[in-house]
């Protein structure tokens, strides 16, 4: 089984139980809504991921920007070398000063890849 795809099984098989995973990033100050760029946002994510499931960081992929406004949520998408993915959504759950802290829940099936 390829890495990714071992990826995909493992955070699957996490997700069974639920997978939900506090994470935080710092952003810029002075700017009246914080914002966590979508690649900080997609490394945070992937480095949680790999840190519960004990597997290599996975790819993973964020549309935009993060909202630093508690209860905004996103969605990203975690893609295996097989391309099979798996979606990932991100919700703020507390802003202070200068960190933006998130939980990330990902689905609990992937997506066939694309034909």
């Amino acid at each position: 089984m390829p890495i990714a795809a071992s990826i995909l099984a493992s955070v699957t098989a996490v997700v069974a139980g639920t997978l939900l995973v506090g994470c935080s990033a710092h952003v810029e100050v002075g700017k009246p809504t914080p914002k966590l760029s979508a690649d900080k946002v997609a490394d945070t994510v992937a480095e949680k991921l790999a840190a519960t499931t004990g597997q290599p960081r996975p790819h993973v992929t964020c549309p935009e920007d993060l909202v630093g406004k508690v209860g905004t949520t996103m969605r990203c998408t975690l893609t295996g070398s097989d391309s099979r993915t798996l979606g990932v959504t991100v919700n703020v759950t507390s802003v202070a000063k200068d960190q933006v802290n998130f939980d990330i829940k990902a689905d609990e099936k992937s997506s066939p890849a694309p034909k």
